[in-house]
């Protein structure tokens, strides 16, 4: 019985050295070709650092921007800004006025970009706060019908702020593209022409990214956009007075004036057993404003024109204004300041109101 052949052994060096040659072969190539594609890396890169300084910085653009029109722009606000405090605090405090004013529409707003872009909830924000009716669709589904419900709004909008001759920061287009920087412009001035009853963050600004399409291309610029300045040049007091210098410029004497302050109100609160700590606090109900007015001027103010215990914002600015028409009846201008801020606890306010009353009545036992 012959035995199975052998492999010989001579074979397996041979098929080494060819898969060897076949793998060398491979390698080689694949080293070519990686080569080949460092070449072109590096001379695109090297195009890149001639042609890049002329090039506008790369920006994060969300895939609907590149679907912009011709000349057509869109502003993103830069994700910093979007996380400062100021900023969101700013969003929230016209949310929560919002929804104040429609609480009896029994509209919600959460997020401001989606719910006002379609003119529906601006519609019934203006027509509240203005107590009038616009002659529009109640409902629009379609992009027609909602720019021009907006397009009524803003014109009734415009009507109102043209005494005012600020340049409009919003249109149709920005609103219904759900433009948040518009859309705050737009609030923030219909609550300072409103007087809303709310304390707007001062001095918010953000970073925005204009990004506009010019020729098929890209092209992005950054912008600041300022939202608020200060609550005076807000609603139109541009006077500056001894209190702006002195916060401004001379804040370690604050303790000083609110010290002589704090002896002058206490030298008349003291007759009815009651003694004053903080200015900031415990004038923003309008109580002590109230009672003081009649000390200085000697009467007695009947408890029924005025809320002795206010459990309300609104039940509070009706006592401050309430004061502030007794210091009209006593001679005094009327006072620089809303009520509205001694109520949110605005200090520069509260002090410019006692400050006042301290000027006429400092010289009585």
């Amino acid at each position: 019985m012959s035995s199975a052949p052998l492999r010989s052994p001579a074979l397996r060096p041979h098929r080494m050295k060819k898969d060897e040659s076949f793998l060398g072969k491979l390698g080689g190539t694949l080293a070519r070709k990686k080569k080949a594609k460092e070449v072109s890396d590096l001379q695109e890169e090297g195009k890149n650092a001639i042609n890049l300084p002329m090039c506008p910085a790369p920006v994060e653009v969300h895939p609907e921007d590149s679907l912009l029109e011709e000349n057509e722009e869109r502003t993103v606000i830069d994700p910093t800004s979007r996380d400062d405090p100021r900023f969101k605090e700013l969003v929230k405090v016209l949310i929560d006025w919002i929804n104040d004013v429609l609480v009896e529409e029994r509209i919600i707003v959460k997020q401001l970009e989606e719910d006002l872009y379609d003119g529906q909830v601006l519609q019934k924000l203006l027509e509240k706060l203005a107590d009038c009716k616009l002659n529009v669709a109640e409902v629009t589904q379609s992009e027609i019908g909602q720019k021009q419900k907006l397009q009524t709004v803003l014109e009734a909008v415009r009507e109102l702020l043209r005494p005012h001759s600020r340049p409009l920061q919003w249109s149709v287009d920005s609103i219904h593209g759900k433009n948040l920087v518009a859309i705050l412009h737009l609030l923030v001035a219909l609550a300072m022409h409103f007087r809303a009853p709310i304390h707007l963050p001062e001095h918010v600004s953000v970073q925005v990214v204009v990004v506009r399409k010019r020729e098929g291309l890209l092209h992005s610029s950054h912008v600041t956009e300022e939202l608020t300045t200060t609550t005076e040049m807000m609603m139109g007091r541009f006077e500056r007075d001894a209190f702006d210098t002195l916060f401004d410029h001379a804040p370690d004497k604050l303790s000083v004036v609110k010290k002589s302050l704090i002896t002058f109100v206490n030298k008349h609160l003291n007759k009815l057993n009651l003694e004053v700590t903080e200015l900031e606090t415990q004038f923003a109900d309008g109580v002590y404003l109230v009672l003081l007015m009649g000390l200085l001027e000697d009467y007695f103010v009947p408890l029924h024109n005025f809320y002795l215990t206010p459990d309300s914002f609104d039940q509070k600015v009706h006592n401050v204004s309430f004061a502030f028409e007794l210091m009209l009846d006593g001679g005094l201008k009327k006072p620089k300041a809303r009520p509205e801020d001694v109520v949110n606890l605005d200090l520069k306010s509260t002090l410019r109101v006692l400050y006042n009353l301290f000027t006429k009545y400092k010289h009585l036992e």
